[in-house]
């Protein structure tokens, strides 16, 4: 059984990530830190884990292979270069890092230590995105002209979202470096990387930092696509089209619709769809368990280029120039 150590719970997620954890059969999680300590201590007693106060001595432990950062986005630096100097596994929720310096420095840490690393990109995981990703490779749209991604919901405009989101010095950014990101790693992930990127960001209800964003995206072949998303939008599942010659594919949230220039619209059905893949945290920790590598489309340059293509919609917003990868 992997031993795992938790690094922080500040991200939202991070409770999921240790339910998934402890529900897998696979993982003991022996021990957590947490940069408040009175919540690590709280939730390690909650886990029956070990709370150790200093996370150094954490990553000392020659027990515990392999980490799971949940720490606030602009500690990831910090704690990530400790852990790949330590010579820990590391999974880390997104983003890597705010900047794309310091997500290269980063990266190349991580691929010295030649451990596995994997970060959070859930949808490249999922059989809806993968079967769209299937339609664009082999054809079946002919060639592809645009696209759009959104990802949002009403957590400023229906005040659920905690007041700690909003601090920029620790999330390093608003709508666009939270739900943005998913859009950031869905449109390379079937596209590859951006050519040129602009974005736009809007702050309607007065918070700290940016609650709604649209990037425009230039991929190779001149194809052109939006990644949307907000805070303050009611409502509205995530939404995937893809345009082509031949045809169009549509997600609407778990609703599936291919229209095709021959043979006309009907739904994608369940028995269509290829084999979902397993989670991140999951694929994660069976390569620690089996080894073989970093888990594929989960890995350093997937964490870098999502890295550029959000720094690259904030520097657009603010320059009011588009910027070029």
């Amino acid at each position: 059984m992997l031993k795992v150590g938790i690094l922080s719970g500040w991200h939202v997620h991070a409770r999921g990530y240790a339910k998934e954890l402890a529900e897998s059969g696979l993982v003991q999680i022996a021990a957590i830190w947490d940069e408040d300590a009175a919540r690590g201590r709280a939730w390690a007693t909650e886990l029956g884990a070990e709370f150790i106060a200093d996370v150094d001595a954490l990553l000392a432990r020659e027990d515990i292979p392999a980490v799971v950062c949940n720490a606030p986005t602009t500690d990831h630096p910090a704690l990530i270069l400790k852990a790949a100097a330590a010579g820990k596994h590391v999974f880390t929720e997104k983003l890597l890092a705010v900047s794309a310096e310091e997500c290269e420095r980063l990266c190349k840490a991580i691929d010295t230590a030649g451990k596995v690393f994997c970060i959070s990109l859930p949808l490249r995981a999922t059989k809806r995105v993968l079967y769209v990703k299937k339609l664009i490779e082999d054809g079946t749209l002919g060639r592809v002209t645009g696209a759009r991604f959104r990802r949002s919901h009403s957590g400023v405009s229906d005040h659920w979202l905690p007041e700690y989101w909003f601090d920029v010095a620790k999330t390093g950014g608003g709508a666009m470096m939270d739900l943005g990101a998913h859009p950031a790693y869905i449109l390379p992930f079937l596209f590859g990387a951006p050519k040129r990127l602009a974005g736009f960001t809007a702050n309607l209800f007065g918070t700290a930092a940016d609650e709604s964003a649209i990037a425009l995206a230039e991929f190779e072949g001149g194809i052109l696509a939006t990644g949307e998303t907000s805070f303050v939008t009611n409502g509205v599942p995530d939404l995937l089209e893809v345009y082509g010659t031949a045809g169009s594919v549509f997600m609407r949230g778990e609703a599936l619709w291919l229209n095709l220039k021959e043979g006309g619209g009907r739904p994608v059905l369940a028995d269509e769809l290829p084999e979902e893949k397993p989670s991140p945290v999951i694929q994660f920790v069976k390569a620690c368990i089996e080894g073989g590598g970093s888990p594929e489309h989960l890995g350093t340059k997937d964490a870098l280029v999502m890295t550029r293509f959000i720094e690259a919609v904030y520097a657009s917003d603010a320059s009011g120039k588009a910027v070029f990868f």
